[in-house]
C-alpha cells in the first residue's frame, strides 16, 4: 500500500510540473505543440537518470526508483496529449506538421533517455 502512496505523490509532483509548464503563454496562432514535445524529452531525460543511477549504484532505493520513476516521470510525461495534438494536426490538415511532431518525439525521447544513462555512466 505504502508503494501507492509514493507513485501517487510522485504523480502528483509530475502532474502539477506538467500543468506549469502547459501554462507558459506562446504566441498566438502557434500550431506545433512544443511544450508537450519539451514535456515529453525533459522526461525522457530524467527517467533515463534514474534508470541509470538505479543499475549504476545502490544510492536509490526502490521505492525511491518508484517515486522518481513512474510518479514523478509517469506524471510528468504524456502520451494521450501527444496522441490528441497529433489527431489534432491532423484533422486541421497540417499532416506534414503532425509527422514532423510524432518523428521528433519519439526520436528525441529515445535519444533523451540514452543522453540521461550516458550521463549518469560517465559519472
Amino acid at each position: 500500500m505504502i508503494e501507492c502512496i509514493i507513485v501517487g505523490a510522485g504523480g502528483f509532483m509530475g502532474a502539477v510540473c506538467r500543468y506549469l509548464i502547459g501554462m507558459f503563454p506562446l504566441k498566438e496562432g502557434y500550431v506545433f505543440p512544443i511544450k508537450t514535445l519539451i514535456i515529453n524529452i525533459v522526461g525522457s531525460f530524467l527517467i533515463g537518470i534514474v534508470t541509470a543511477l538505479a543499475m549504476k549504484t545502490n544510492f536509490l532505493n526502490p521505492r525511491t526508483v518508484l517515486f522518481l520513476k513512474v510518479g514523478i516521470c509517469g506524471g510528468f510525461t504524456t502520451f494521450s496529449s501527444f496522441a490528441l495534438e497529433t489527431t489534432d494536426l491532423v484533422k486541421d490538415g497540417k499532416m506534414h506538421l503532425a509527422v514532423i511532431y510524432t518523428v521528433l518525439s519519439v526520436l528525441l525521447g529515445v535519444l533523451a533517455v540514452f543522453a540521461g544513462q550516458g550521463i549518469v555512466r560517465k559519472g
